[in-house]
C-alpha cells in the first residue's frame, strides 16, 4: 500500500475536493490539520527542493495570513521561509500531500493526481 500523508485545513474546499478524489480512488491515507498541526520540518524541506524555482509556490498567497505578511519571499533565505510556514499553518500551500515520503504534491490538480497515483 503507498503511503500518503495529507495535510489539510477543513474550511478548504480544495482540501476538501483532495480528500475527496483520494478516496473515490479508495486510497487510504493519514489526515493531518496544517493549521494545528504544520508538517515536519523534514517535509517542508523536500517541498523547498521540488518548488526551489519558485519559493512563494509553497505560501498560500491568496489567504489572507500570507496578504498580511506583506513580504518579499525572495529575498529570504531556505531556513528563515521553513521557520516562517512552521509558525502559521495556515500560510502553507494546501493541500500539502507527502506521497512515500518522497514526493510533495501542493495544491490539488486531478490531472497531476492521477498522474502520481494511478
Amino acid at each position: 500500500m503507498k503511503k500518503i500523508i495529507f495535510y489539510s485545513y477543513l474550511k478548504c474546499s480544495t482540501c476538501r475536493k483532495a480528500s475527496k478524489w483520494l478516496e473515490s480512488k479508495h486510497f487510504e491515507f493519514q489526515l493531518i490539520d496544517i493549521v494545528k498541526e504544520p508538517p515536519l520540518i523534514k517535509y517542508l524541506n523536500l517541498a523547498f527542493e521540488q518548488y526551489s524555482n519558485d519559493k512563494k509556490s509553497i505560501f498560500n498567497t491568496r489567504g489572507k495570513a500570507f496578504k498580511n505578511l506583506n513580504l518579499d519571499i525572495n529575498g529570504l533565505s531556505r531556513d528563515e521561509i521553513v521557520q516562517l510556514l512552521l509558525s502559521d499553518g495556515k500560510l502553507i500551500k494546501r493541500p500539502f500531500l507527502i506521497y512515500e515520503g518522497k514526493k510533495v504534491i501542493l495544491g490539488f490538480n486531478e490531472i497531476e493526481y492521477a498522474e502520481q497515483f494511478i
